[in-house]
């Protein structure tokens, strides 16, 4: 059976939609060759865009490709220390989720959202954006229902697929995603965990993920939860999320998703997966 790798991006507005797929592209192929030792001229991946229903032109000034200097791509090596942050970050999780309840911080949330995360805050609040920003990858993913799937999201790009995925898993048994593979993502966020109670009670893994695994850097503020397993059941299979932590090569905020296509880790995930 033939592969794919389908991805999709994540907030604020984009490069055009060929030259976004392409650096996508050049990313997984240069952590492939640095990484691995693995010299390949294409992958078979196709490129779900949704930044032209937020926006009405391409960004004209985008943060351009570019390689990787010599010896940057490293491994993250976990020390003890992130064990301590970890259990400080999944405490202080479990206070904002009580201080949530009780005291409606959901009204704090849509007042940050349409501050910060506009792109996110419309998503939720206009239901026209969000049924074509999921009908986009819904087309992908069943056009390619008969190949098997890497499905790469970043972001907000993580969001729109993890919807995606729950409705498809309600709806058709047929279709399976052998690698769901989320960088950046905020689904630990509390408001995010909330908006999808709404419309799915139980929070786990979509049943049609045979494998799920979530890619982090400790200095990305859109990760802010870098742990997703204490936070996702795992799906009727036993599949459950798969932490692991990176380090973010492209500098600024650590959250630019070609700096997450070619961490080392990744590497590995999409060279076992070809």
């Amino acid at each position: 059976m033939s592969k794919m790798i389908i991805g999709i991006h994540g907030l604020a507005n984009k490069p055009p939609e060929k030259t976004l797929a392409n650096w996508w592209h050049k990313a997984m192929l240069e952590g492939l060759q640095v990484n691995c030792g693995l010299s390949l001229e294409k992958l078979d991946f196709q490129s779900v865009y949704w930044a032209d229903v937020m926006y009405p032109n391409p960004d004209p000034e985008p943060d351009k490709y570019r390689k990787a200097k010599k010896g940057d791509l490293k491994y993250y090596n976990e020390g003890w220390i992130d064990y301590i942050r970890e259990a400080l970050l999944d405490f202080g999780g479990d206070v904002i989720d009580s201080m949530k309840e009780m005291f409606g911080m959901d009204e704090l949330a849509e007042k940050v959202l349409k501050a910060k995360l506009k792109d996110l805050y419309r998503y939720y609040e206009e239901e026209t954006i969000r049924t074509e920003l999921r009908a986009r990858l819904r087309q992908a993913i069943i056009d390619n229902k008969d190949r098997r799937l890497m499905l790469v999201a970043h972001s907000m790009g993580t969001i729109i697929a993890y919807d995606v995925l729950r409705e498809l898993g309600r709806e058709d048994a047929n279709i399976s995603i052998d690698h769901f593979v989320t960088i950046g993502s905020p689904l630990g966020l509390p408001h995010v965990k909330y908006k999808i109670m709404e419309e799915s009670p139980l929070i786990r893994t979509p049943s049609v993920v045979k494998k799920w695994s979530n890619l982090a850097d400790r200095r990305d503020p859109v990760a802010l939860d870098i742990h997703l397993r204490d936070d996702y059941e795992a799906n009727y299979a036993g599949v459950r999320v798969e932490d692991d932590l990176v380090m973010n090569d492209w500098g600024g905020i650590n959250h630019k998703s070609y700096g997450y296509l070619r961490t080392p880790e990744f590497s590995d995930l999409l060279k076992n997966f070809i």
